[in-house]
């Protein structure tokens, strides 16, 4: 799933080419992912593309009506969410033949005046892509409920410790929170824990303030560096750029790098769920106490 960095990197993506070019047509390949139905994606057509933003894992494009006419109406939002499986693909000479219906993973295309474009695609069959065409991007529920953005001034580390008094859950939980810490996902989380050498099942009541502060600092340090990795990349190279930057996530078996970038001498281990995995070192993390497997016993802390 792309999280924060991609995200952030599509938007500029977007942002160096969509900004200032008229919509020419939208396209429909997945009535599901469609969210809204008014306004239509076709009242795209004929406006300006004017900004593109994200909103935690949201990307944003605000769309302005056409200038024939006295300029007359709101700007639009095109307010999208990639999920686990989506992807938005850019080409600078999109395909001429429109875009059929059916069982393909395309689920919508967005013309330019110039014949670039993009295409948003799911693959697989759980289809969790979220497309919705609003006037005001607090109009999408998710959006609107967003936590602190962790690259914001507002993101302190007594902002965070009053996050995670709040309430007593597992810290890898609270970090995926979009209604408390927006942006982040399954592998960033994996990424700072590591480096804030924590447990991902520490309960977060149990952090003193030198803890939160080695979390906060981890926080910044990992999506920081992420934010600087992905940037300036094409749509396409961004994928295989997380992979390869990730420590621990995605890495189970291999030897652990460090939490500081010296190699510890253990290797990644793991712990699966149903639909999902999370990936830690237990010297760095755990005091060299592998984790239970959730699926099988209690969980250690």
């Amino acid at each position: 799933m792309p999280e924060l960095p991609e995200v952030e990197s599509l938007v500029g993506f977007l942002r160096g080419r969509a900004v200032g070019r008229t919509v020419t047509g939208v396209e429909v390949g997945a009535i599901s992912a469609l969210k809204t139905f008014r306004p239509a994606p076709q009242d795209l057509v004929g406006g300006t593309v004017v900004s593109s933003e994200r909103h935690g894992k949201w990307l944003d494009l605000g769309v302005a009506p056409p200038a024939a006419g006295g300029g007359a109406g709101e700007t639009l939002h095109l307010v999208f969410h990639l999920a686990r499986a989506g992807w938005l693909r850019w080409s600078e000479s999109l395909p001429a033949t429109p875009v059929r219906p059916g069982k393909s993973p395309l689920a919508l295309r967005v013309r330019l005046d110039d014949g670039s474009g993009f295409d948003l695609t799911e693959a697989g069959t759980r289809k969790r892509l979220a497309v919705h065409v609003v006037t005001d991007p607090a109009q999408v529920p998710p959006v609107a409920t967003l936590g602190v953005e962790p690259l914001s001034p507002e993101f302190t580390p007594e902002r965070l410790a009053a996050l995670m008094s709040s309430r007593n859950q597992q810290i890898k939980g609270l970090l995926r929170d979009q209604g408390t810490i927006a942006g982040i996902g399954n592998a960033y989380s994996d990424e700072i824990l590591l480096v804030a050498r924590t447990s991902p099942f520490a309960l977060t009541r149990s952090f003193d303030a030198d803890a939160v502060a080695r979390l906060h600092a981890a926080t910044l340090g990992v999506l920081r560096e992420a934010v600087a990795t992905a940037a300036g990349r094409p749509a396409a190279e961004l994928k295989d750029a997380k992979r390869r930057g990730m420590r621990v996530h995605g890495r189970t078996g291999e030897p652990c790098p460090g939490w500081d970038g010296t190699p510890c001498g253990d290797t990644v281990h793991e712990v699966s769920f149903a639909d999902s995995s999370l990936q830690y070192c237990p010297t760095c993390q755990t005091g060299g106490k592998p984790l239970a497997d959730r699926r099988m016993s209690r969980l250690l802390r």
